[in-house]
């Protein structure tokens, strides 16, 4: 007798069950395809660790060091007793009773050059062959004030190494009977500075009577 054949329905099942075996061996393929691939990745660390540690040694771990919080430094103090000595060295320094008649060349300038400088020096300054390289204002000052400020000028512009200055001191028309008793004192006190080797009257236009052009002794290298 010949076999009946299978129904439509029969087939259809077989096919899906051979697609879920399908299926189920793809998963199993991958999944094993995966671990053989982390088992490579893990065998390689384990190899590149081994191979740090051979190379360094054995390792530790750094201990915490107790940590000191800083305070910032204070600041450096003032030499607030060194200023002072050197103002009172520099009041003493300079004289009011000093007289300078007998060092005074005999002229309407009244200038002033120290021995062994010639009179083509104070020529020249009144010439104006040094540029004025910087000025000190007098005018208006107290006697005391006015001397310590020309003493600072001097002594901190024959420092920096310039030559020619110009001292303001003012013409004395707002003094007791209009006398220009600052102008004879800063030509005492110009003359007792070392630093100083001549000066003259300044030109009108840069001040005439009432300023002086100075010029300072060059700086000693």
């Amino acid at each position: 007798m010949a076999s009946r054949p299978s129904s439509p329905k029969t087939l259809k099942n077989l096919a899906d069950l051979k697609q879920v075996q399908r299926v189920i061996a793809e998963t199993r393929e991958r999944e094993a395809a995966e671990a053989a691939a982390r088992a490579t990745a893990e065998r390689r660390r384990a190899a590149e660790k081994d191979l740090f540690t051979r190379a360094i040694g054995a390792t530790e771990p750094l201990r915490r060091k107790a940590t000191v919080p800083l305070t910032p430094e204070p600041p450096a103090p003032i030499p607030v007793q060194h200023q002072l000595d050197e103002q009172r060295v520099l009041r003493e320094s300079l004289s009011d009773e000093f007289d300078v008649t007998t060092l005074l060349d005999v002229d309407d300038a009244m200038s002033f050059r120290r021995p062994g400088i010639g009179t083509d020096v104070t020529a020249r300054l009144r010439k104006g062959d040094w540029s004025i390289q910087a000025q000190v204002d007098l005018h208006g000052l107290r006697s005391d004030e006015a001397r310590e400020a020309l003493g600072g000028f001097i002594r901190t512009s024959h420092k920096q190494g310039l030559r020619c200055v110009r001292v303001v001191h003012g013409k004395g028309l707002g003094s007791p009977g209009k006398q220009p008793v600052l102008k004879t004192k800063t030509q005492r006190w110009l003359i007792q500075k070392n630093e100083v080797i001549a000066f003259v009257q300044a030109k009108p236009a840069e001040g005439g009577a009432g300023a002086l052009v100075v010029l300072l002794a060059p700086v000693r290298r």
